[in-house]
């Protein structure tokens, strides 16, 4: 059994996984501009070119494979967190098409209350009073984030749609990043899950784009450019750096750490877009920080001086 890194390590791993994962939204956006098409078909050809490259860069990864135990079912459980990553990024990448980056970033990252309540359901974990309290206030400043947002440049006129595509990515990240802490646990290691994952991935999504008329091919070359970066930045190194993390510690603490990704994801959007929030925003931004410090730093400071 490996020992558990230092708080201070898994808290570094996680902002930098998050700023990466931060890049995501605004990816997307330059993607459908440099495109000039903002389609289901064509999001879900995103989706699938994006974990098509992440899968050809964990390609090593399939060594020592057949070797490595994979008792306990956790390859099942990494299949299962691959398909269910596959309809994450179908509903959330389409979901830019339809709202603004603050709004889906928001959105999609209320994972906090869909895992802590998976897990109290499936597992009979019952949240603490401090993770519950932290949970709360960190949805009442997301809430806040997506009500300030606009639609943004380049953004069709459903952005109710475009808010509940992003509410069922959240869902579906929720299943995902608890599936991912089982299969771990189960025994099969982070390179060898992350490469199940993202093969999964690829291959549910690879055929339904032609299937809606979309082509991968035929599109600049900035569009292959960006998806390219989709695979290194959050897919690669900012996913991985989350399924490391989740072996680690609490899915749920994961997930309201990524509570952070809609406020880079809105600074990003300033710059790239001059996509300027509301005031509003910046004080549902404050408050988010607020309940993750309420939920992770508070138990763990109070759990240091118990211990002295």
């Amino acid at each position: 059994m490996k020992q558990k890194p230092a708080n201070w390590l898994l808290a570094i791993v996680l902002g930098f996984g998050i700023f990466t994962i931060a890049t995501s939204a605004v990816l997307v956006r330059l993607c459908n501009q440099a495109a000039g098409i903002e389609s289901t078909g064509f999001s879900l050809a995103i989706s699938a070119l994006r974990l098509v490259m992440a899968s050809g860069l964990c390609l090593p990864l399939w060594r020592g494979m057949r070797s490595e135990k994979l008792a306990g079912g956790g390859w099942k459980l990494a299949i299962g967190a691959g398909v269910a990553l596959a309809i994450h990024f179908s509903f959330w990448i389409t979901s830019i098409s339809y709202t603004s980056i603050a709004a889906a970033t928001t959105l999609v990252t209320t994972n906090p209350l869909w895992v802590a309540l998976i897990v109290w359901v499936w597992q009979g974990k019952k949240p603490s009073k401090l993770t519950g309290t932290g949970i709360v206030v960190a949805m009442v400043g997301s809430v806040l984030i997506a009500l300030g947002g606009d639609r943004g440049s380049g953004a069709d006129s459903l952005p109710w749609l475009g808010n509940l595509l992003a509410l069922m990515g959240a869902w579906m990240a929720s299943i995902y990043l608890i599936l991912g802490q089982q299969a771990q646990q189960r025994g099969l290691s982070l390179a060898h899950y992350t490469v199940i994952v993202y093969t999964t991935g690829a291959i549910c999504l690879l055929p339904l784009p032609p299937l809606l008329g979309t082509s991968y091919t035929g599109h600049p070359v900035d569009v292959y450019l960006y998806i390219g970066l989709m695979a290194v930045l959050p897919q690669a190194m900012g996913h991985t750096a989350m399924n490391w993390a989740v072996h680690w510690t609490s899915p749920t603490l994961v997930a309201l750490a990524v509570l952070c990704e809609p406020i880079g994801a809105t600074i990003l959007a300033y710059f790239a877009f001059r996509e300027m929030p509301a005031p509003i925003v910046f004080v549902g931004a404050i408050i988010v920080l607020v309940g993750i410090a309420i939920a992770t730093a508070l138990p763990n400071f109070i759990a240091d001086r118990r211990a002295e």
